[in-house]
């Protein structure tokens, strides 16, 4: 029961992130292309998606992957295995250094 609790409020959190309800995020814009929303609201169930555009510079698509997988493994990130490649996608065409 308190796992159905966790992603219930998860997943509130992700929809408010969409609407950039959420304090601070409104002046987070990722670029608009194929896997923005889905990129968005997986990572913005942990942290502010200014870890996104901060981070590029120094990533390529094995670092993000990595991330990625450490994200899900250790922390739990609600990311589904077939919603990972279309994430490692847009972070690598938009936001790789």
């Amino acid at each position: 029961m308190r796992r159905a609790a966790q992603r219930m409020a998860l997943s509130v959190c992700a929809l408010l992130a969409c609407g950039r309800v959420l304090a601070g995020e409104e002046s987070i814009h990722l670029i608009d292309a194929p896997g923005r929303d889905l990129t968005a609201t997986s990572c913005v169930t942990c942290h502010s998606l200014d870890y996104i555009p901060m981070n590029a510079p120094l990533m390529s698509r094995a670092s993000w992957e990595k991330t990625v997988h450490k994200m899900i493994d250790k922390f739990g990130a609600p990311i589904r295995p077939e919603d990972v490649d279309q994430i490692l996608a847009y972070l690598t065409a938009h936001y790789s250094g």
